[in-house]
């Protein structure tokens, strides 16, 4: 039974013409329908990557304000920004139970919980030690949260609108750096910390309003429910009946497999999705979009150029380009706009590494502020627009149902140990040799182009079903 749908799926991506199922053919006139309900969601989903952007966004413009009134040392400061991602560490590795278990909206509530006292502890923390315990505890949430989002709006979205859907995630993401970099300017880093939990209070009050995802519903058994949750997604007046039949006798095969034993990831028919998965995670940390983001200002300091206008750049940038980003994921596909905006990281990384190679040899220091003021705007306009977010969106479409959990918790996991890797080691490979430091970034970044174009596939307007079986396939 098992060998005749993955041998189902993939005639079907060859020959779209057979029924909706492949290609960018509608299925029943519905494969196109945005209703307000998958708009809500979408939002209400991506309003934790708001709260994420925050957290990323704040370290930077807070960082003179802390380290004054708290009397922080360099060490100090740095471990309290990189603490975030050893939450996140912590988070990812119960990210994917948590979704299983009480599901996809659920696991958005309980992310909050810590997302809210980790503020809360920044807020009224008299001490370096509340501000860690705060830190670590906004981490695990959003580390909960880059999971979870990703796969909830996955799982509900239409295939022709699904990556910008899911690329809507960056776009808020880039809008909460955006903004912790401008109030940082003029407001105190308590009171940026207050900003913070409005985010996370906007997602608790929009997860009452939002459905359960049909494809968690149908792996949990409720398939009258799975199905009334995806008529209501798709409208009323949809005849999902084959949608709602593909999506029962996928799960039903694949739950039969196996109990989702982190053992069975590392079976040969998952080799390719766990590659693609974890390879991108890697290369997209190690190429230095965490650091760049949160020591923004120490790097134009360094450079001899403003720190206001630098940060400004870099926050007006971001929302134009992830806008863009939204609207290109489903027009030109994940590959090219994937390879494309590591291509410009590239040459971003590499400006501001032959701006510090000047610096290091004191030749022309007015244009190393200028190198860098260029180089670090177009990486972080490069990552809003796809470095950034495409990743997620091609890791919450290639993993099957019944490895999902434990794989999307090994990748992101991977991502937040890589996060914790380069944010906590800047500031000292910095000052060692400030130079190499982004030419090592410009090399990854290279890497990502390379990658992206041996490994990775296509996903653009394809059913989950059918990017999952076909994955499988390829590796039997």
């Amino acid at each position: 039974m098992e060998e005749e749908l993955l041998t189902r799926f993939l005639i079907l991506e060859e020959n779209p013409e057979i029924n909706g199922i492949g290609g960018d053919v509608e299925v029943s006139g519905c494969s196109a329908t945005t209703t307000a309900v998958v708009v809500l969601s979408v939002f209400v989903a991506a309003t934790g990557s708001f709260t994420y952007g925050c957290a990323v966004g704040y370290s930077s413009p807070a960082e003179s304000g802390i380290m004054n009134d708290l009397g922080l040392s360099t060490e100090e400061y740095s471990f309290f920004s990189s603490i975030l991602t050893i939450g996140g560490m912590f988070g990812a590795i119960i990210s994917g139970k948590v979704a299983d278990l009480i599901g996809r909206r659920g696991a958005m509530w309980f992310l909050q919980v810590f997302c809210i006292m980790g503020w809360l502890a920044i807020i009224f923390g008299k001490g370096v030690l509340w501000l860690d315990i705060g830190r670590l505890s906004l981490g695990v949430g959003v580390g909960i949260n880059y999971y979870v989002a990703s796969i909830y709006i996955a799982e509900v979205t239409p295939k022709n609108i699904r990556g910008a859907c899911s690329s809507f995630n960056q776009l808020l993401n880039s809008f909460g750096m955006t903004l912790m970099f401008f109030i940082g300017n003029v407001m105190t880093w308590r009171f940026m910390a207050l900003i913070g939990i409005l985010p996370c209070l906007l997602q608790v009050v929009g997860s009452f309003f939002i459905p359960e995802s049909p494809r968690w519903l149908a792996k949990i058994g409720r398939h009258r429910e799975s199905e009334a949750t995806l008529q209501c997604l798709r409208g009323e007046n949809c005849d999902i009946s084959q949608e709602a039949a593909e999506i029962k006798d996928y799960t039903q095969i694949f739950q039969g497999r196996s109990q989702s034993r982190i053992l069975d990831l590392f079976e040969r028919r998952y080799a390719h999705s766990l590659m693609v998965g974890v390879g991108l995670m890697l290369l997209v940390q190690f190429g230095g979009s965490s650091p760049i983001a949160f020591y923004a200002s120490s790097i134009f300091e360094a450079a001899g150029g403003s720190t206001s206008v630098g940060t400004k750049a870099m926050a007006i940038i971001q929302i134009p380009f992830s806008i863009l980003g939204v609207l290109s994921m489903d027009k030109f596909g994940r590959r090219p706009l994937l390879m494309v905006t590591a291509a410009v990281a590239c040459l971003g990384t590499f400006l501001a590494g032959l701006a510090f190679l000047l610096q290091d040899f004191h030749q022309q220091t007015e244009l190393t502020a200028i190198l860098v003021m260029i180089g670090l705007p177009i990486f972080y306009a490069a990552f809003s627009m796809g470095m950034g977010g495409t990743p997620w969106v091609i890791m919450s479409e290639i993993f099957p149902i019944n490895i999902k959990g434990s794989a999307g918790s090994l990748v992101t996991f991977v991502y937040w140990f890589c996060y914790w890797i380069v944010s906590y080691s800047f500031n000292f490979i910095f000052e060692w040799n400030s130079a190499g430091v982004f030419f090592m970034y410009a090399t990854i970044c290279g890497l990502v182009v390379l990658f992206v174009a041996r490994v990775v596939p296509e996903t653009k307007g394809r059913a989950l079903e059918e990017i999952q079986a076909s994955m499988i396939g390829l590796v039997q």
